[in-house]
């Protein structure tokens, strides 16, 4: 499989970015890939999993039948993991975790659920079914918690062929950043417990059902072979493929062959971009705004020159930080250039490209609530 990201924007060859602090270089040179010592070349980023390799391998298969998942996959253009479906079979309900836990099951449940059914809307867009405002494509929503901080849980994919690589969550109403929770569906919602229990204290009302709920979710986690642990041994070894963190934290991984080829670093630190972007956006006219615009303008043109050397990373990279920033969209709308989600596909399924939707500029994007 061969990263599809088209030309971001309006890129050079190889001067690296360095992370030293906050402390901004001036983009004199071309940015430049990285070292193989600090990449796996010998095994290359290119080996997405395309199936469970550790725990995961030996789940037996769930009650769900054949019909509802070849919906689900038709629908989503994604293949689910089976613990998805395991899940569903532990809580048969949306509103299993509401009452315990605050937790509402939502995405691909609704459609197990047949919930898709009552849309006034005929022709839906899965790809932004409860997807939040930072949500990247790569993220997909399964969970949903607080309506306050726009807490959400979802399956992480490095590519859309492949099967999640994590769950993690996010607060929108905080920020971009995702961070890991498991392997499973079973394992966030047992941290999510744990955390609710720490909260709430063991003598507070409601212990002894949170008790159980944890009892019975150990249970059948021990029964299906799935592991409740944080940090996994694949997810462990996805770390040490990961090329860079981006905006939000979980980093992204792109296929790196043995010469090296695929990725190369922007010459910009994390800190920098942020500051760019952010003059970017808060420029007060049109001439303050292309005088900001120029450092970014020239991190384009790298990513030109990365494209043309098959250093698809780069791209990857700067579209993704663009697409967290809060402003990011707006600021490169306003200059003229196509806002790089539109542009970039992530990755190439072998079918129909899964191609984002420009996101509109509101906390949700909900195309399947029960009621709509």
């Amino acid at each position: 499989m061969r990263f599809n990201a088209t030309q971001l924007l309006p890129i050079p060859t190889r001067r690296r970015r360095r992370r030293r602090g906050d402390k901004r270089k001036k983009m004199t040179g071309r940015a430049k890939r990285k070292p193989k010592s600090s990449q796996e070349s010998g095994t290359g980023n290119g080996d997405l999993k395309k199936a469970r390799t550790d725990e995961s391998k030996a789940v037996a298969t769930s009650e769900v039948d054949s019909e509802q998942r070849e919906e689900i996959v038709q629908l989503y253009k994604l293949q689910m993991p089976e613990d998805l479906y395991h899940f569903w079979d532990f809580c048969k309900e949306l509103c299993a975790l509401k009452d315990s836990l605050g937790l509402q099951l939502v995405g691909p449940f609704d459609i197990l659920a047949g919930a898709h059914k009552n849309s006034k809307n005929p022709q839906p867009n899965f790809h932004i079914h409860w997807r939040y405002l930072y949500d990247p494509p790569e993220f997909q929503t399964i969970l949903l918690g607080s309506e306050d901080s726009q807490h959400h849980i979802g399956y992480y994919r490095d590519s859309p062929d492949s099967l999640p690589s994590f769950v993690g969550e996010n607060e929108a109403k905080k920020g971009c950043t995702i961070t890991q929770m498991g392997d499973n569906v079973f394992a966030a919602v047992l941290l999510c417990l744990l955390r609710r229990r720490k909260e709430r204290g063991s003598k507070k009302a409601g212990g002894e059902a949170l008790e159980r709920l944890e009892a019975q979710l150990r249970d059948r986690a021990e029964t299906l072979g799935l592991s409740l642990e944080q940090k996994t041994k694949d997810m462990k070894q996805r770390d040490k493929k990961v090329v860079t963190k981006t905006f939000h934290g979980a980093g992204i991984v792109v296929p790196v062959d043995k010469n090296d080829v695929g990725y190369r670093e922007l010459p910009e630190t994390d800190a920098g971009l942020k500051k760019i972007l952010k003059a970017i956006a808060e420029a007060r006219n049109d001439e303050e705004r292309v005088k900001a615009f120029g450092p970014l303008q020239e991190m384009i043109t790298f990513v030109q020159f990365a494209n043309d050397e098959c250093d698809y990373g780069m791209g990857y990279e700067l579209g993704m930080d663009l697409f967290l920033f809060p402003q990011g969209y707006q600021a490169t709308s306003a200059n003229g250039l196509q806002p790089p989600e539109k542009e970039f596909v992530w990755g190439n399924s072998g079918g129909p490209p899964f191609q984002p939707q420009p996101r509109q500029p509101r906390p949700t994007l909900r195309a399947l609530k029960k009621d709509s």
